[in-house]
C-alpha cells in the first residue's frame, strides 16, 4: 500500500498547503530556500486514501502486478484523470503512466511558450525542441536522436495540427500528449490502433509533494518546480553569454532538471543537440552526449551545455569545450569552483552559475 500510495501521489499531483521551510547547510553546495511561497506542508502525519481506478496487465515488468489509484486525503484529492483523458488506444500500461507523466512534467516546462515538442524514452527526454511552427519544433526534436523516438512519448505544448501529425506519423510512437488535436489530426492517427492519444487537460508542472516508498518508509519531498531566468544566472568568467547562448543555456537547463542525474543537455537554436543521461561520472555523461551527437551527425560547434550539478573537475568542461561548446550553465559550489572558472576562460567559454541544483533520481 505504501509503494502504491508513493506512485499514485507521483503520477496524479496534489497541491498542498505549508508554512515550513527547508534550508540546505552544505558548504559545497549553493543554498536555496525551498520553494518561493510554498504551498506544501510536511506535517508530523498525514493520512492517504486509495482508490482503484485501472487494473493494468502487468507492472514494469510482465512478472509484477500494478494498478493505478485516485488519491483521497485531508490535504486534498486528485486523480490520474484530472490531468489526461485518453482520446483512443489500449489501455495505458504501468510503463506508459510512468513516461505519459515524464513528457507531461518536462512540456510543462514550456507552458505559454514557443511552439514546444518533447519526446521521452524510459522517462528520459531524448530531443526537445522550440520553433515558430510545431511541425519545425518536432522535426528538430527528432533530429536529437533518429532512433530512441521509436516507441516513445511525445509531447506538445500547442494543439496538435495536421502538418505535426503527418511528421510523428512517420514513426510509431505509443503515445501522443496534445493539449487539443485540430480538425482531421484524430482521424489520421486514430488508424494506428496500438497508439495512445492523449488530451493533457492540466498542467501538472505544480508546486506539490511528491512521496517515493524506501525501505521501511516513505521519502516526502516538495516537487523540483524552481524556475531559472536570465537574471538568476551568475556570470562567473572573462566572457559573457550572448544573448543567443543566453537563451539556449535556459532552454537547456528546463530539459535538463528533467533528466536523470548524471544530466548533461548540449542545446542549439533551442534544439538539444545531444542529451548525456544516468552515467555516475560527469565527464562520462558529457563524453556520451558528445558521441551521440556525432552519430546523428550534429555539429556540437557554438552549442550551449547545460550541468545539473556542478563540475567536481575540470574535465567535463573541457570535454564540453572539445566538443565545441561555447556556454556552459551550472549549479557552481564546487570546492574547484575556481579550477573550473580558469579551464573555461583559457578556452573562450561563458559560463554561468545558476545556484540551483537539478538532481533527478
Amino acid at each position: 500500500a505504501k509503494y502504491d500510495a508513493a506512485i499514485a501521489n507521483y503520477l496524479a499531483p496534489v497541491e498542498l498547503t505549508t508554512s515550513s521551510e527547508l534550508k540546505s547547510e552544505t558548504k559545497a553546495e549553493p543554498t536555496v530556500e525551498p520553494t518561493e511561497n510554498a504551498e506544501q506542508r510536511l506535517d508530523a502525519s498525514f493520512e492517504i486514501h486509495l482508490k482503484k481506478t485501472l487494473e493494468m496487465r502487468y507492472g514494469e515488468n510482465p512478472h509484477q502486478k500494478a494498478a493505478l489509484y485516485a488519491v483521497t486525503s485531508s490535504q486534498g484529492d486528485s486523480s490520474f484523470d484530472e490531468y489526461f483523458e485518453k482520446l483512443h488506444g489500449k489501455d495505458l500500461s504501468y510503463n506508459n503512466v510512468l513516461d505519459l507523466t515524464a513528457a507531461a512534467m518536462l512540456i510543462g516546462e514550456f507552458d505559454n511558450d514557443l511552439p514546444t515538442a518533447v519526446i521521452i524514452k524510459h522517462t528520459n527526454p531524448c530531443g526537445a525542441a522550440q520553433d515558430e511552427a510545431l511541425e519545425r519544433a518536432y522535426r528538430k526534436a527528432f533530429s536529437t536522436d533518429t532512433q530512441a523516438p521509436f516507441g516513445g512519448i511525445i509531447a506538445v505544448n500547442r494543439p496538435l495540427d495536421l502538418a505535426t501529425a503527418q511528421a510523428i506519423n512517420e514513426i510509431f510512437t505509443e503515445v501522443i500528449i496534445a493539449p487539443h488535436y485540430e480538425s482531421g489530426v484524430l482521424e489520421l492517427l486514430q488508424k494506428k490502433k496500438d497508439r495512445r492519444l492523449i488530451q493533457m487537460k492540466k498542467n501538472p508542472l505544480v508546486a506539490g509533494l511528491e512521496m517515493r516508498a524506501v525501505a521501511g518508509g516513505v521519502l516526502v519531498s516538495e516537487r523540483d518546480v524552481k524556475k531559472i531566468t536570465a537574471a538568476d544566472l551568475k556570470v562567473v568568467t572573462q566572457r559573457k553569454p550572448t544573448d543567443e547562448e543566453t537563451a539556449d543555456l535556459l532552454f537547456a537547463w528546463r530539459v535538463a532538471g528533467h533528466v536523470k542525474s548524471t544530466a548533461i543537455v548540449y542545446s542549439n537554436g533551442l534544439h538539444t543537440l545531444c542529451v548525456g543521461a544516468g552515467q555516475m561520472s560527469r565527464v562520462v555523461s558529457v563524453k556520451i552526449a558528445g558521441w551521440k551527437a556525432s552519430e546523428a551527425g550534429l555539429d556540437l560547434k557554438g552549442s550551449a551545455v547545460a550541468s545539473d550539478a556542478f563540475f567536481p573537475f575540470a574535465d567535463g568542461l573541457i570535454a564540453a569545450a572539445d566538443a565545441g561548446a561555447t556556454a556552459v550553465t551550472q549549479p557552481g559550489g564546487s570546492v574547484r569552483d575556481e579550477e573550473v572558472i580558469a579551464a573555461a576562460d583559457a578556452r573562450g567559454i561563458a559560463m554561468v552559475f545558476t545556484g540551483v541544483r537539478h538532481f533527478r533520481h
